[in-house]
């Protein structure tokens, strides 16, 4: 379990700067039941379109 936490935290924090959040969003999946849903729809939203200030997007590169 130790050896797959960081790069869980890693991917997470990826999706959300993916989806124009900071990494910080993360800590509201403490909250119970209502943050595993909130942190849930926001995996689920599209990425932003061209760059965002964590660079570029893996799903709309730059041209």
């Amino acid at each position: 379990m130790l050896a797959t936490f960081l790069p869980i935290l890693a991917v997470g924090c990826r999706r959300l700067h993916d989806t124009g959040k900071p990494g910080w969003w993360l800590l509201i999946g403490i909250v119970p039941c209502i943050g595993t849903i909130v942190l849930l729809v926001f995996y689920c939203t599209d990425s932003v379109p061209g760059d965002n200030e964590y660079g570029p997007s893996p799903k709309y590169p730059s041209a």
